[in-house]
């Protein structure tokens, strides 16, 4: 079974759901026959990922996650990071020092170091970008991205890109978003994932932050079984997000196995209650979505 919790399903600037990441959990036979997954993956962990992570290790079935009160990090064996912005990427550092500095399982040395799975050379980018400031160094010497994480570099150039697993069964195949670009199309790194069931050829697709592209998706969304695409619920000029009206245009069949997350603090306005209606609704924050059983 595998299946997918929001930490949380808000947008960048949003204050009352936190960010939009998410936790998926390889399990044997399921969370209501095991107390811990047999393997575990973050999308992206954004600003609020770490305290959104706090209060889902007291939420029913999540107990795994709890480590004397604080979350336990090391419970996180992968990290994909879709996009470099402070609402995937901002919670790092605290991930990194609290395995690193506060956390470690027993016996363990050196401290847990996740896998932090990127595609292309997004490591020195995230490193030096974002990340070298906080954790450039420990106490008595330089430290270097390998001292928190171990960096695991996809190439989608091949005539078979790269992919990776969870659980010897579950594929993930990153998709190129047009989130943000500078002179075209996909030349600021962005992503968003295919999770395929292998045993039976099943999909799920995760868009991450994209500007609408139903074209490019349209067969992605089509095989799936279900769909998670990011969504802008008020219209702007060359939005760099899905823009909701954009999203109404999708087809019937596949508006209804589509759930909308990344929204803005105003969804439950009212203004928007047709969404329940003609999507798979609104993403709920830190309540399990079953992908494949």
């Amino acid at each position: 079974m595998l299946t997918l919790t929001f930490l949380g399903v808000g947008n960048a600037f949003a204050k009352r759901n936190f960010h939009s990441n998410a936790l998926v959990e390889a399990w044997s036979r399921g969370p209501d026959h095991e107390q811990e997954p047999q393997d575990t993956l973050l999308i992206d962990f954004g600003t609020t990922g770490p305290l959104a992570l706090h209060q889902l290790k007291d939420r029913p079935g999540f107990a795994y996650l709890d480590a004397d009160g604080v979350a336990d990090y090391t419970r996180i064996r992968h990290v994909f990071i879709t996009h470099q912005h402070a609402d995937h990427i901002g919670g790092l550092e605290e991930l990194a020092f609290m395995n690193t500095c506060v956390l470690t399982r027993t016996g363990a040395s050196p401290p847990f170091r996740p896998r932090l799975i990127v595609v292309g050379d997004m490591h020195q980018a995230l490193w030096d970008g974002s990340l070298k400031g906080g954790l450039r160094v420990l106490q008595g010497r330089y430290a270097a991205l390998e001292d928190y994480f171990c960096p695991v570099a996809l190439d989608l150039r091949g005539p078979e890109p790269d992919a990776f697993t969870l659980a010897d069964r579950y594929r993930f195949v990153p998709v190129p978003t047009d989130h943000l670009h500078v002179e075209e199309r996909f030349d600021w790194p962005s992503f968003g994932l295919q999770m395929i069931d292998a045993p039976t050829g099943r999909s799920v697709f995760y868009t991450g932050d994209s500007r609408f592209d139903f074209a490019a998706y349209r067969r992605l969304m089509a095989d799936a079984d279900l769909c998670f695409h990011e969504v802008q619920l008020v219209d702007q000029p060359d939005p760099v997000h899905a823009l909701l009206s954009e999203l109404r245009a999708l087809p019937a069949e596949i508006k209804k196995k589509t759930v909308l997350y990344h929204y803005g603090d105003d969804w439950d306005s009212g203004e928007f209650d047709f969404v329940n209606e003609e999507f798979a609704g609104f993403a709920k924050p830190q309540q399990r979505y079953v992908l494949f059983d």
